[in-house]
């Protein structure tokens, strides 16, 4: 579910969040559905449960899950991750149309670029659709 790369500059909680966050932007965790326990991940990923409990705290101050108490943490409404990945995603955009008209590429570079991104995914979709 998730794999770590220690090579990673980023804390180790950064990148569990970042990990929970595209599994529940791609609807592979879904709504309401439990998180793994505190204990059980750090166990499987042999860290500290500290480490697990930081990442959960980001999670859930961003708005991914909620936590019941006595009963563990939960997935937030899709709608609502999905509402707050596409204010990042525009956020983000904005700032590179920035970055490439400073650049001076024009419009069309930059829409070609996202277009080979797009069909990039596609084939991988297929090609793991075919095995």
């Amino acid at each position: 579910m998730i794999l770590l790369d220690y090579r990673d500059r980023r804390p180790i909680y950064e990148q569990i969040v970042e990990k929970f966050r595209e599994l529940m932007v791609s609807g592979a965790l879904e709504q309401d559905a439990q998180m793994p326990s505190v204990r059980g991940l750090a166990m499987e990923l042999s860290i500290n449960p500290n480490t697990i409990q930081r990442a959960y705290m980001e999670l859930e101050r961003q708005g991914y899950i909620y936590s019941v108490k006595g009963r563990g943490s939960f997935v937030t409404d899709q709608g609502h991750i999905r509402e707050r990945e596409w204010e990042a995603l525009v956020t983000e955009q904005s700032g590179l149309a920035r970055r490439a008209a400073l650049l001076g590429l024009d419009k069309e570079k930059l829409t070609d670029a996202i277009d080979k991104e797009y069909a990039g995914r596609e084939k991988e979709k297929e090609e793991g659709a075919g095995q």
